[in-house]
């Protein structure tokens, strides 16, 4: 009935359109429990409890153990309320002092080069990047500050940061190879753990579970094992081979088996069928005569043409039992059995295409062919010869000490000087306006004047090789004495100058002059034999205190400030001007015995007493372009023609090879070397043949000078 009469009286309230008040919300609980039957008590007990929390507040002030709150008003219910600080997410009590305020992240720091700034920091400010000086300014921080060397650069703020002292004590000992921990001991006793009475071990080092696969058999183990079985059932595998009751070996034709697959064997060798000679009555013309039946049982078995001889019986009774069936029948089954199985294809090539196309030597002329003329030296070895470089002299010189000057085109002889020694080498001096060549002969190169110059001529050459006043003498004394005679007490029969060169048990074995002809380099046996003797200002200087091996042969370059130098195996080329070496060049040859270069400058033959004849390119490579072997015997000279495209080696098989020799400018095309003519004309004596071979300037000629005594003129 009451709820019957409050519903009643509700309806009469909407009825009248009024509405009832929202009860007042109390914003002193905490809770989401609401109790609609709350006393007074309960009030007051809570009431209590706020003073005494505003008391243990008080406390909590005084003694500062948290952060302070602020005590604002709620927007929402209008009552106060303590606000704390907000916590720092990033709050480390180990790096408490560290704030990086740059908070880019992992990210390359280049990208921010160009940038005024270097990152963001927590709140999305940009950190600017801070003032660096330059070199100097660090360098002055360095002296000033003396903690300066303590920092190292840090890339995220693009600044120095000071390093503590833990930090630089972990640095020292990395670069002193010890351990980063100041803690360790490597030295610390060793704890016994398992050692001695009731620490013996009980227990096991692992505490793993017993696998499964130790008591569950293996499904891969099974498999294969089935596998077996079905191979064993179906007959692939046979566990015990049944043994056959014969066991005789089977023999079957092997050249009557088809294979089954692929095509057929080649068919076996047929034997050779016999002819005339195997007859027992051959004709008289197969049997052979008493020389051709000794010729023949001397000769090996292997290089005999038949392997027996035709013998001539009566009667077929009357022919013997073969000798050599049984050998026969044996190499015959030998043909059976090692007769190739595969058809083999053979490669059809030309012998004619694998040989270099070259062009014909008569297209290449001229060059010299055939010997014009020949000046005898009364036997004796004649090692030297020398051509003027008007082409019209030759001088040359044997080991009895004869000079000989002759004529090229009739050979006559014009002058003869005798020295007391051996004449190791002869040279003609290459300049125009004057004309004198150089003699060695044991320890001394004498300058001498030929006769027959015209007047000019012959007063340069004195005023050259004899001036009225001598060059001041050199701060630096050498131990080559010049010695001259008065211009107006010389004369062709005797030197105008004379070097004495060190002590020397043998003669100078070679004399190279400069282009230009100021300068003249002399080889000479033993350590420290290279000179190069300045006749303009008289002086004489050894280039190289200490060589690596004894040199051989010295060369100039024609075009540049180079020289060459040759030791018994290696060629070095150095730069006079820088005095620096440029590069060694590695022939290959066991002993070089002579060298010349081309008059471009850029290629280099060497010859040597194995027989080889090596090409350089000198803008290629220090090894050999290309190795020639035409010479039977040890190579003596090698001399490239100063016109003509040619070059010429002699050796001691008394031969001399002519070879065109075209070098192009485009250094994309190889030089093209091609063989062409053999002159023989020189006697082979005691082992040697040819000593030296020079070319006429003007003309495609050659001299010869050899073992045998003569100097020969090989004309086109």
């Amino acid at each position: 009935m009451g709820s019957e009469d409050e519903g009643e009286e509700g309806d009469d309230a909407s009825d009248d359109g009024e509405v009832d008040e929202f009860p007042e919300i109390d914003t002193r609980s905490d809770t989401d429990e609401e109790d609609d039957d709350e006393d007074e008590s309960e009030e007051d007990e809570e009431s209590e409890e706020d003073e005494d929390e505003d008391e243990s507040d008080a406390s909590e002030d005084s003694l500062h153990v948290w952060p302070k709150p602020k005590t604002v008003i709620s927007d929402i219910t209008g009552q106060p309320k303590r606000v704390y600080p907000d916590i720092e997410p990033d709050y480390d009590s180990d790096s408490s002092t560290d704030d990086t305020p740059n908070r880019v992240g992992n990210v390359p720091m280049h990208w921010y080069d160009d940038l005024p700034h270097v990152g963001y920091d927590i709140n999305g400010k940009k950190v600017l990047r801070p003032a660096r000086g330059d070199e100097l300014d660090k360098f002055l921080k360095t002296v000033e500050d003396p903690e300066s060397w303590t920092s190292a650069f840090d890339k995220k703020m693009q600044a120095d940061k000071p390093l503590t002292s833990e930090e630089l004590d972990i640095i020292r000992r990395l670069q002193e190879n010890e351990n980063p921990d100041a803690s360790y001991d490597p030295y610390e006793p060793t704890v016994e753990w398992f050692t001695g009475k009731g620490k013996e071990e009980v227990m096991p080092l692992s505490a793993a579970p017993e696998p499964k696969r130790r008591w569950v058999p293996s499904k891969w183990e099974k498999q294969k094992v089935m596998k077996i079985v079905r191979a064993i059932r179906q007959g692939r595998i046979l566990p015990n081979k049944p043994k056959t009751a014969s066991t005789q070996p089977q023999f079957y034709p092997i050249w009557n088996e088809e294979p089954s697959t692929g095509p057929a064997p080649p068919p076996a060798p047929k034997p050779r069928l016999p002819g005339h000679a195997e007859s027992y009555n051959p004709p008289e013309e197969y049997l052979p005569t008493p020389e051709e039946r000794a010729q023949w049982e001397a000769t090996d078995p292997e290089d005999r043409e038949r392997e027996y001889l035709p013998q001539k019986y009566a009667a077929l009774r009357l022919v013997p039992a073969y000798d050599n069936f049984i050998k026969e029948r044996f190499n015959r089954q030998l043909d059976l059995y090692l007769a190739p199985r595969v058809q083999r294809v053979k490669l059809q090539i030309d012998p004619e295409s694998l040989i270099p196309k070259l062009p014909s030597p008569s297209s290449l002329r001229p060059f010299p062919v055939y010997k014009s003329l020949q000046v005898p030296h009364d036997g004796v070895r004649t090692r030297a010869i020398s051509v003027s470089p008007d082409g019209a002299w030759v001088v040359s010189g044997d080991e009895s000490g004869v000079v000989r000057l002759f004529e090229v085109i009739v050979g006559k002889e014009v002058k003869r000087w005798t020295f007391k020694g051996k004449v190791g080498c002869v040279e003609w001096c290459p300049r125009t306006d004057v004309s004198f060549f150089v003699v060695g002969v044991e320890g001394h190169l004498h300058f001498i004047i030929p006769p027959n110059l015209p007047g000019p001529v012959f007063t340069a050459t004195q005023h050259a090789l004899a001036p009225a006043a001598l060059p001041p003498a050199p701060a630096t004394p050498s131990p080559v004495k010049w010695n001259s005679v008065p211009a107006s007490q010389s004369s062709s029969d005797s030197p105008i100058l004379t070097l004495s060169l060190p002590a020397s048990a043998e003669p100078p074995k070679q004399l190279v002059w400069h282009r230009k002809g100021d300068y003249v380099a002399s080889v000479s046996e033993g350590q420290g034999g290279v000179w190069i003797h300045q006749v303009s200002r008289r002086h004489s200087q050894a280039p190289f205190k200490k060589v690596k091996g004894t040199v051989q042969l010295v060369l100039f370059h024609p075009t540049k400030p180079h020289f060459f130098v040759a030791t018994q195996r290696y060629v070095r080329m150095y730069n006079l001007a820088e005095q620096t070496l440029l590069k060694t060049l590695t022939p290959g040859i066991r002993w070089i015995s002579s060298m010349d270069v081309h008059p471009s400058g850029d290629h280099l033959i060497v010859g040597g007493y194995d027989r080889k004849l090596c090409w350089f390119d000198l803008e290629l490579s220090d090894k050999p372009y290309k190795i020639l072997r035409y010479h039977s015997r040890a190579l003596r000279s090698v001399a490239f023609h100063p016109t003509y495209p040619l070059f010429a080696s002699s050796s001691d098989d008394g031969s001399i090879q002519v070879f065109h020799a075209r070098v192009y400018n485009d250094l994309m095309t190889n030089p093209l070397i091609v063989p062409l003519k053999i002159l023989r004309g020189h006697a082979v004596r005691e082992g040697l043949g040819v000593f030296a071979v020079r070319w006429v300037p003007r003309q495609p000629w050659l001299v010869s000078a050899g073992a045998d005594g003569q100097v020969a003129v090989w004309c086109s």
